[in-house]
């Protein structure tokens, strides 16, 4: 539950504005990310259904996943009223997510929907449309100056916006170090952080970051307890 509160308290924080191959993007504490010329929201990794997933599977987790996660969702589609929102990818945490998410939860994410444009991007854990919702599903799509996929491409991809890496950050000093998660960006790609309230993540000094960013101009937006605050890579501990 520590995440999640911790989740509740940057609701309510300062977001900051990066540029992104020539556009305007807001980092949100939250954990999603505006485009404010194209009135458009994203978020990544939700990972809905996580704890039902594991249960079909013989293990128990918590059971608060997706209604926190949706009321997170839901108070950040309230902040910022965006007219189109994608969804980055393993946005259900296994293919039946959708199929078998609860009723009362499935009518809270179609009233999220409503009235907006929805894009599913499709990920590693949901390669299908979701079922019963609604939207459009697509493997990518481009918006504006923006290109939308779940997976960082190995090659570069100016403008592109990925999640499936779950990144973090870990900043060291005075005998102590503190994580968060954090966007990635070197202003031509970025990596988004999960928003799903069970997820774990990655490092960007990782193995798994390799090569995606230009090291020298990159930065990770931390999400803090009340803000983000943009730390270059070369700041950074493993």
């Amino acid at each position: 539950m520590n995440r999640l509160r911790q989740r509740v308290a940057n609701s309510g924080g300062e977001a900051v504005e990066t540029a992104l191959n020539g556009g305007r993007l807001v980092c949100d504490p939250s954990g999603v990310l505006y485009a404010p010329e194209e009135r458009l929201l994203v978020v990544s990794d939700l990972h809905l259904e996580k704890s039902a997933a594991f249960a079909r599977r013989g293990m128990l987790l918590p059971p608060y996943d997706t209604a926190a996660t949706l009321a997170l969702l839901g108070s950040a589609l309230a902040r910022y009223q965006p007219a189109r929102v994608v969804c980055l990818g393993d946005s259900f945490h296994d293919r039946p997510g959708a199929a078998l998410m609860p009723l009362p939860f499935r009518e809270t994410l179609v009233s999220l929907m409503a009235g907006r444009e929805w894009i599913w991007i499709t990920g590693n854990h949901d390669p299908e449309p979701p079922a019963f919702l609604g939207g459009e599903t697509r493997e990518e799509v481009r918006i504006g100056p923006f290109v939308f996929r779940h997976e960082p491409s190995p090659f570069a991809r100016m403008g592109e916006v990925a999640g499936h890496l779950h990144p973090f950050a870990r900043v060291a000093g005075n005998g102590r170090s503190v994580r968060g998660a954090c966007f990635a960006s070197d202003g031509s790609r970025m990596v988004m952080p999960s928003f799903g309230v069970t997820t774990g993540g990655l490092n960007v000094l990782d193995r798994a970051f390799a090569g995606l960013f230009a090291v020298e101009r990159a930065v990770a937006h931390v999400i803090g307890r009340t803000r983000v605050y943009p730390i270059s890579f070369s700041s950074l501990c493993r």
